[in-house]
């Protein structure tokens, strides 16, 4: 007698949620104070004035890539004999409900138990209001004997409207001792015209993180092992404008030069290094119609809404120029009503080649 098996049709696949212990999982590693780079410099004017910043409730430090934000902040960090918790950002952390569950747990380290209370009420099957989650933290923090700074970096990286909701009402119901310090390359969606005029906002902005001429001959020297002339460090400064990026590209392409000074006459926006980093970190990363209109217009020494519509044919560039300035992709400002700018000269050299290739004929 044969004996048909029924086979089962194989079931289909659906994704499967993450079990509850692989959601609580937080990375340790964003929550330390990075270390020091080889070749850090120190920079006491500006430790100085983030410490005077701490008066006020939030400080900001906004600058283009690669102007040593984070080394700054780490610095400071460090020195501080009050505590201070950390919390380095990546793009998944524009979900809220992650975003609060790092902050918490970076301030667990101050106030043991805020991390699970946070992370029970995120837990159930439906997210409670982010209201409920902020009166725990301002609740858990409101008796802190001692002033405590929460560090958020890279914050440029979210993008949340929630995200930002949620820390403009922590701002607005501040615990006493809590300070917060936000370093992003681009303004953060926070009301910092309302907290700029309550003398609640403490910024350190591009034109303060440039390195002078004393911080960039102690940056080459620290790199390089040379002292170079006088001249080659002023040309090497007025060149990169201070870009602590620029002038470690150029350190690094001058180990082992046996002629320093006429490498130094030469270095700009198009030398290999620089153009990659500036590709890489800034252009890789904008919509194809401001690479566009950032191409278009490198041509120009100074950038106005009207002069910028004439050269490229269109009837929107005091937008789009504002919207870079916000940005911070290495638009400096001529003026302070937003009537003129010009791009900083490593970047413009870096457009201007970029132009060259792809469009000879403009």
């Amino acid at each position: 007698m044969s004996v048909r098996v029924a086979m089962a049709e194989p079931p289909t696949t659906t994704p499967l949620e993450p079990a509850p212990a692989e959601r609580d999982v937080l990375l340790a590693t964003k929550l330390h104070v990075p270390r020091p780079r080889p070749g850090f410099v120190p920079r006491p004017r500006l430790l100085e004035q983030l410490s005077q910043g701490m008066a006020s409730a939030m400080t900001l430090v906004c600058a283009p890539a690669g102007f040593g934000k984070t080394s700054l902040l780490a610095e400071w960090a460090r020195r501080r004999p009050q505590p201070v918790v950390w919390l380095s950002l990546d793009r998944g952390d524009s979900d809220p409900a992650r975003f609060w569950r790092y902050v918490a747990a970076a301030l667990d380290q101050l106030r043991p138990g805020i991390a699970q209370q946070v992370a029970v009420l995120l837990r159930g099957p439906q997210q409670p209001p982010l209201e409920a989650v902020l009166t725990v933290v301002v609740n858990q923090l409101a008796d802190v004997a001692e002033e405590v700074v929460l560090i958020l970096d890279d914050y440029h990286l979210i993008d949340d409207p929630a995200v930002h909701g949620s820390l403009a009402v922590l701002l607005e119901r501040l615990p006493p001792q809590l300070r917060l310090a936000l370093a992003s390359r681009a303004d953060p969606s926070l009301p910092l015209a309302r907290l700029r005029a309550g003398g609640q906002l403490s910024e350190v902005r591009e034109r303060d993180l440039r390195f002078t001429a004393t911080e960039t001959a102690a940056l080459l020297r620290e790199a390089t092992g040379l002292d170079l002339p006088a001249d080659s460090v002023a040309a090497l400064e007025a060149r990169t404008e201070g870009w602590v990026a620029g002038l470690q590209l150029a350190a690094l392409s001058l180990q082992g030069r046996a002629d320093p000074a006429g490498f130094v006459a030469t270095f700009s926006g198009s030398h290999r290094f620089v153009l990659d980093y500036l590709t890489e970190e800034i252009l890789a990363r904008q919509p194809e119609q401001v690479v566009r209109f950032l191409l278009e217009t490198s041509v120009l020494e100074r950038l106005s809404g009207p002069l910028c519509d004439a050269v490229c044919g269109r009837g929107d560039s005091q937008r789009l120029l504002e919207q870079i300035e916000r940005a911070n992709l290495f638009l400096i400002p001529l003026d302070e009503v937003r009537g003129w700018w010009r791009y900083h000269h490593l970047f413009a050299d870096l457009l201007q080649a970029r132009l060259q290739q792809e469009q000879p004929g403009r």
